[in-house]
């Protein structure tokens, strides 16, 4: 690494990370070896770190120009590599570049160039073509989830921002899958392909089918959710239509539930996985958008409401939970005209639901939306700070905090939260009055 302020030790201790594990260390050794590398591995097996420790390893601190882009499918993705690196505490600055917020906050963010720039396609190429982005000196490019990005429609503006790069020299790409071809636009030549995607990994995934007697499914998915109990469960849906349309009807019988597409506002997305994350909702109702790149640990259940489309999609989603050492199950409701897919129909085993069944009980939780976050130089101690103080909660009270650039999440204790409200009513934060409510 061309900067000496910092060492493995030392970002591996920021992380909390005792070693790398071995896909990590293949790739770190591969990209010292080779200008392309492709890397396959299993969602959820430290791919971010195994393509972001050989991108810092070509950085120079002494370079005030962008030197590495980072390009993903989702914004979600970009803001969790961020955090990473963030957490890395290299010293280089990096910043993100997505759709559905203000291109002037990103474009002052840009007028100092980052060492390494994240975003999405789209938001990316229009960057590029205003001149907010430099690309004389990007020399490292990471196309992470390649797959998504090419699934999804991104090739024009992929061979856009491949075009655009004159200086390139280093190419890393990442999938959960092997089963895209890499299009020529990309470059690649003799490619070293670091294959670690295993069978095993199935392993701790439990496949079950349910089949259900009416066509649109609603009263088997709520009678399902019902005897899971309050366990941490995605249900995917084809459209964005029929995710709504079955969140509402799952809040109407009596479950509390969130719902997450791509026709959302940001700050409604991150209110929704935020309340998903800290355990507000149990129930995340929503497209494939959230089968890549959302980290939400200790998932336990994956309800296939409607069949994946193909294969691919199906071990994508799969893949939100059994993750690392944990265990999970995936349930796929079969619908009256159909069948199980041909590439499921060996290992799944089919369940039945019980006559009698009794709502789940409810979270202990609930979210509060701050209306100040990063930007406002408010952290999480700050937050924990003001709610103990002024709005006289314990501890353990207070559940996982998200802070954004402009606002934050923070879970609270649901027998607390009327009484909490009122205290903080009208009370400042760092001297500065926030708005203060329960999360929409």
């Amino acid at each position: 690494m061309q900067n000496e302020s910092y060492t493995l030790t030392n970002i591996l201790s920021a992380l909390k990370i005792d070693a790398l594990n071995e896909m990590q260390l293949a790739s770190i050794e591969a990209n010292k070896q080779a200008d392309n590398v492709v890397l396959l591995s299993a969602t959820g097996s430290g791919k971010t770190l195994g393509f972001l420790l050989p991108v810092l390893d070509l950085l120079d601190i002494n370079n005030p120009t962008t030197q590495a882009l980072i390009v993903v499918p989702s914004r979600e993705l970009a803001l969790q590599i961020e955090q990473v690196f963030k957490s890395m505490g290299t010293g280089f600055k990096v910043t993100c570049c997505y759709g559905g917020h203000l291109r002037e906050t990103e474009e002052n963010n840009l007028i100092e160039a980052p060492a390494v720039i994240i975003g999405t396609p789209g938001r990316l190429c229009d960057h590029l073509r205003r001149e907010n982005i430099k690309p004389d000196g990007i020399h490292t490019l990471v196309l992470d989830e390649f797959d998504k990005s090419l699934e999804l429609g991104f090739q024009e503006e992929l061979a856009f921002i491949l075009h655009s790069l004159k200086s390139l020299k280093k190419r890393i790409l990442t999938s959960a899958t092997d089963a895209v071809e890499i299009p020529e636009f990309v470059g690649l030549t003799e490619p070293v392909e670091l294959n670690f995607i295993t069978e095993d990994t199935s392993k701790a995934l439990a496949i079950q089918y349910l089949e259900s007697d009416g066509k649109d499914k609603l009263d088997t998915l709520f009678r399902l959710i019902c005897m899971l109990g309050n366990r941490s469960t995605i249900v995917f849906c084809n459209h964005r239509e029929a995710v709504e349309r079955t969140n509402n009807l799952l809040k109407e019988n009596g479950l509390v539930s969130v719902f997450y597409h791509g026709a959302m506002e940001q700050q409604e997305r991150d209110a929704a996985l935020g309340k998903f994350r800290n355990g507000s909702s149990n129930i995340l109702v929503t497209t494939d958008l959230a089968a890549r790149g959302l980290d939400i640990p200790h998932i336990r259940y994956i309800i296939h409401y409607h069949l994946p489309n193909t294969e691919d999609t199906f071990t994508h989603r799969n893949g939100r939970t059994a993750r690392m050492d944990a265990s999970g199950t995936a349930i796929l409701i079969i619908g009256p005209e159909e069948k199980l897919p041909a590439y499921v129909s060996e290992e799944a085993t089919p369940i039945t639901l019980p006559d009698e069944i009794e709502l789940p009980e409810k979270p202990k939780w609930t979210t509060f939306f701050i209306s100040a976050g990063k930007k406002d130089k408010v952290n999480k101690v700050d937050i924990v700070g003001f709610l103990t103080n002024k709005g006289q909660l314990k501890k353990e009270e207070i559940g996982l905090i998200e802070v954004k650039d402009f606002f934050s999440f923070v879970a609270i204790r649901k027998s607390k939260a009327s009484t909490t409200l009122q205290l903080v009513q009208n009370e400042k934060i760092k001297n500065k009055k926030v708005k203060i409510d329960i999360a929409k």
